[in-house]
């Protein structure tokens, strides 16, 4: 990589902050809690003591403020591992690269990624309304492997057990696994029911759905759920956090997911306002997040 990043590889607003999330060093907290729902960044502003930055670019909403004492930024990504590329890179690059001279920082920041999302799950034992966390992340969205990286880095053994296992056509992406940080899973989720997030590139035939198309591979979520790699399976289903988790893991950050599960692939089961449960879920984590910093 060159040192002095080019205007078009280092993409900046106007206002000189990332094109995308409108951000700079100084508006991001240590803690960003990721969300794909722009709406849901003001569950956190209405806990939030003070409100010390916000703002708004298309399905980006972020707000930056002070709870119990300890600064926090949450921050909305849309759907998709596509928009989590964009909403990780600009996170890091805002933190670790000095945007006057568009050169990398000697010194590294790390940022703890917490995303708070919704899920399916994959087993009739979890239910809707409980919250999985990703203690690894399966994706099948192929994204990682537009990067370079150091395969020591992820879950090889498990990765190419989970290729046997599945022996998906040689059209579909390369899979990767990624270990979530274990402090966070530790301090943050350690209720929580663990397991492996399956993370699609779409919400319909990547994840089992027939409307007016079929399907290539009609039993992916079986082939899923009977996945087991000692004693780990493949507990849910959703569309970011094998990006996350990649991406912080190459970037060097801290990340985890907990999802609260709305749906149940096996037993059919939906949880249609499942607005209160989220609400309780992201104050318990943000708890959770300022006793871990006593």
């Amino acid at each position: 990589m060159e040192d002095n990043l080019k205007a078009s590889e280092l993409v900046l607003a106007n206002d000189g902050s990332l094109y995308h999330i409108h951000l700079t060093d100084s508006h991001i907290a240590d803690t960003v809690f990721l969300v794909g729902d722009p709406g849901r960044t003001a569950l956190f502003e209405e806990l939030f003591e003070s409100v010390e930055y916000k703002t708004t670019n298309r399905e980006i909403c972020s707000v930056t403020g002070i709870y119990k004492g300890v600064r926090m930024t949450a921050l909305s990504t849309g759907m998709g591992t596509d928009n989590i590329d964009i909403v990780v890179n600009e996170l890091d690059a805002a933190v670790n690269i000095d945007l006057a001279t568009r050169r990398p920082k000697t010194e590294h920041r790390t940022l703890n990624l917490i995303r708070i999302g919704t899920s399916g799950a994959l087993h009739a034992d979890i239910p809707v309304g409980g919250l999985v966390a990703s203690e690894y992340a399966l994706g099948l969205d192929g994204l990682l492997n537009f990067y370079a990286h150091d395969e020591a880095l992820f879950e090889k053994d498990m990765n190419d057990a989970f290729a046997c296992h599945a022996s998906f056509p040689p059209q579909f992406q390369k899979t990767y696994v990624v270990k979530g940080c274990p402090k966070l899973l530790d301090t943050v989720a350690y209720d929580c029911i663990k397991g492996i997030t399956a993370t699609a590139c779409g919400f319909y035939a990547p994840q089992g759905r027939q409307l007016r198309l079929h399907t290539a591979i009609n039993d992916i979520n079986q082939i899923l759920a009977t996945f087991n790699y000692n004693g780990h399976r493949i507990s849910n289903f959703e569309m970011e956090t094998s990006a996350i988790y990649g991406l912080s893991k190459l970037l060097g950050h801290n990340a985890l997911t907990v999802c609260l599960i709305i749906a149940n692939r096996v037993t059919g089961d939906f949880l249609s306002d499942y607005h209160p449960q989220m609400r309780q879920t992201i104050k318990t984590i943000m708890d959770r997040v300022v006793e871990e910093g006593k």
